[in-house]
């Protein structure tokens, strides 16, 4: 009987040191955890304060002058396609914008395919795609003006393949891109002499666009006066 009741006793307490040890594993463990965390949470916190660190000190130097702000690339069609004159630029621009209905500086999927109805030149919707994809640069699946531009630039350079949409678009657009450029010229002086021959021309076409809108406002000084002289003569 006393043996019986010592073997009880004996396996009572193996019981309570085996759960025992296992509370302190289970403690251990979620301590590991616990430091691991406060680890990973410290180095976050770290590489903040340093990129914050980074940026006031970067906005610091540019506010005393030793250090000059980033300034995105402005996009200038004139500088950028040389081989256009500013008419043949202003006119695929009214073009851009006629076919831009949402007005958000874009031509999408579905004015691309007003725009080939109109033309004329209907295309499925794997063709507007292709189209799109042909000449869309930074993979939006729309077309920014540049990117319309760049359909003129293609054609005029004879990169585009006969069956291609944007070379009908093109076509049909009603816009002169024949030019070659210098890239058409035989030898370095011939490049040289059509260069400063379009730098000439480009600066007779801004001259004459200022010339057009002094006589545009000239117009309206005569029609302003005839109109008071009309005016006052009734009221006499």
């Amino acid at each position: 009987m006393a043996s019986e009741e010592l073997a009880q006793k004996l396996q009572r307490r193996l019981q309570l040191e085996e759960s025992g040890a296992a509370a302190e594993g289970e403690a251990a463990a979620k301590g590991e955890g616990a430091a691991g965390d406060e680890a990973e949470r410290s180095c976050l916190t770290a590489s903040a304060g340093a990129e914050l660190s980074a940026k006031l000190c970067r906005r610091q130097d540019i506010n005393e002058g030793a250090a000059q702000p980033r300034r995105a690339a402005v996009f200038n069609p004139y500088t950028e396609f040389k081989e256009f004159s500013r008419r043949q630029i202003k006119d695929m621009e009214r073009m851009f914008r006629l076919y831009d209905s949402g007005r958000d500086g874009y031509i999408d999927l579905m004015e691309l395919k007003l725009m080939m109805e109109k033309l004329g030149a209907p295309q499925t919707h794997l063709g507007l795609k292709n189209m799109i994809k042909e000449v869309d640069e930074d993979f939006d699946g729309k077309l920014s003006f540049r990117e319309f531009l760049l359909i003129f630039h293609k054609a005029a350079a004879g990169e585009l393949e006969e069956d291609s949409g944007l070379l009908t678009l093109a076509k049909l657009s009603e816009i002169d891109v024949s030019i070659e450029g210098v890239k058409g010229a035989k030898n370095f002086f011939e490049a040289k002499v059509q260069a400063l021959s379009s730098a000439s021309k480009f600066e007779a076409e801004i001259k004459a666009e200022q010339d057009e809108r002094k006589r545009e406002e000239e117009e309206r000084k005569h029609r302003r006066a005839a109109f008071r002289e009309l005016k006052s003569a009734f009221t006499q």
